[in-house]
């Protein structure tokens, strides 16, 4: 998530035994942080897959224009979660996932495969979302430098809310060597709100707190799109969940293209899945290299 999404270990499964006296996380502690955040992320359990999803709607913005709806979204991420110890930081977790996310026609819901931009009145090959993997560093009791790990969610009436943005500028991995003198950064913002019950989130025994997550996306054109340098870029806004069933939650256009197209989107990577991540920028790269070396 889209990178994501794209950031969270329970330790009361792993570290800390859950017994009928210790059945409540304590999230004003570092192993209870460490727990909580792991349960919204993923679960407990080593190995447990999660799938998140999430629909939504994407929005062109031109300056000096109206905004302009022109994609809906299915998207879905399979994640796992597993322990990681280090001797001075203490003991964490670490998330492996990979995530699709396909564009549909905004009227018919029908996933698109060629799209007539609306601006440029040139007909693209659509490329969806398939980045593999997204992974996250690890998250451990002790912070880098040294201070404890603390959950930064707000509790209030019964409920949880945890938000968590990533601003992202850094080299675009579709120019070239002069960037760092002519500009061409890529310049994004991702936007991720959890909610979820508190007492799920407390309890020692549940592996899971299942949230409900709301996602926002700010980000240049895509590069499919062959906007060029005109101004303006996109607006993402999704709302979704973890499902509980899996893989078999998920609408039938997501199941159906993961069976036909994607079915390693079934699993989560391995937990010691070293690749560097991928992402939409990245993977357009590799699907546009390929596509060029065959019709030489």
């Amino acid at each position: 998530m889209i990178r994501t999404l794209t950031a969270m270990a329970a330790l009361a499964a792993v570290v800390i035994p859950v017994t009928a006296e210790a059945q409540t996380i304590d999230l004003s502690t570092p192993a209870g942080a460490i727990a909580a955040n792991r349960k919204v992320q993923c679960s407990t359990v080593d190995g447990e897959a999660v799938v998140y999803h999430w629909s939504g709607r994407v929005f062109a913005r031109s300056p000096g224009e109206p905004d302009r709806h022109i994609f809906n979204v299915e998207g879905m991420n399979v994640r796992q979660c597993v322990t990681v110890m280090d001797p001075v930081r203490g003991t964490g977790y670490r998330l492996v996932s990979r995530e699709l996310m396909l564009y549909l026609d905004p009227r018919t819901n029908e996933i698109l495969r060629r799209w007539t931009n609306p601006v440029t009145d040139q007909e693209v090959e659509v490329i969806h979302v398939a980045n593999d993997p997204v992974n996250s560093r690890p998250t451990y009791e002790r912070n880098a430098d040294g201070t404890p790990f603390r959950f930064s969610g707000r509790v209030s009436q019964g409920k949880v809310f945890l938000n968590f943005e990533a601003p992202l500028f850094y080299v675009n991995p579709l120019g070239g060597d002069y960037q760092e003198y002519v500009g061409n950064q890529y310049h994004a913002m991702e936007i991720f709100d959890f909610s979820m019950q508190e007492a799920d989130l407390i309890d020692g025994s549940r592996p899971r707190a299942d949230p409900a997550i709301a996602w926002v996306r700010i980000s240049p054109w895509l590069p499919w799109m062959r906007m060029g340098g005109r101004p303006g870029g996109l607006v993402f806004n999704a709302v979704g969940q973890t499902m509980a069933n899996g893989i078999a939650d998920l609408p039938a256009v997501l199941r159906d293209e993961i069976a036909a197209n994607y079915p390693i989107y079934d699993t989560p990577p391995p937990g010691d899945d070293a690749r560097p991540n991928e992402t939409s920028w990245t993977y357009f790269r590799k699907v546009f290299d390929a596509e060029r070396a065959a019709a030489r």
